[in-house]
């Protein structure tokens, strides 16, 4: 059975090396075909241990990491997330990034997703002064060759959560892709929900 916790802060230290193990198992599946570099993820993840107001929630069974879910004030985020919003002249003071959600397949189904959604948001009303939360998906082709026959995109699970994705909210994140021989950008879609 899974327990989640919400950590934050120096207590995620210990954590670091399984979590960017997580990020790399998950993020090669279809849509992301992330190549992903440990060194990289871990002082990624090192933001989350530094930034004020950050949380990740961690999904153990036993003493495994098997899901970890982040979020951090969108002020407190890199440019390429932050600018749309400041384009779209929204107050990014008021908005809690949701940033990923990792989960091992064999741990899918058994509400650690919903979970996921529950403890960011409840941890951006804790911090108060949240109007807002958001997070952002990758936009694929239909015909993208990597595509699996059976895939069924995330959109009804986010749409139950009560996220609308908003097409004028647009970036780019750059990765290394499998099958690539360097990074390239990749289009990201925002995702918005009014927090209560």
């Amino acid at each position: 059975m899974l327990e989640l916790q919400r950590l934050s802060g120096d207590e995620l230290n210990q954590y670091i090396p399984a979590l960017a193990r997580l990020r790399i198992a998950v993020f090669r599946d279809w849509p992301y075909l992330y190549d992903g570099d440990l060194a990289y993820e871990e002082k990624y993840l090192q933001t989350y241990i530094e930034a004020a107001d950050s949380v990740i929630v961690v999904a153990f069974d036993g003493d495994r990491v098997v899901g970890a879910s982040t979020g951090i004030p969108l002020a407190r985020e890199t440019e390429e997330v932050k600018a749309p919003f400041i384009e779209a002249g929204l107050d990014i003071d008021r908005i809690f990034y949701c940033g990923e959600s990792v989960l091992l397949t064999e741990y899918r189904g058994q509400g650690a997703g919903v979970a996921f959604f529950e403890h960011r948001e409840d941890h951006a009303m804790q911090l108060g002064g949240f109007d807002y939360s958001c997070f952002c998906g990758v936009q694929r082709p239909q015909n993208h060759p990597r595509r699996p026959a059976e895939y069924v995109p995330l959109d009804e699970f986010w749409r139950k959560r009560g996220y609308e994705k908003d097409e004028a909210l647009q970036t780019s994140f750059a990765w290394k892709e499998l099958d690539e021989d360097r990074e390239s950008p990749k289009p990201m879609t925002f995702w918005m929900k009014r927090l209560k």
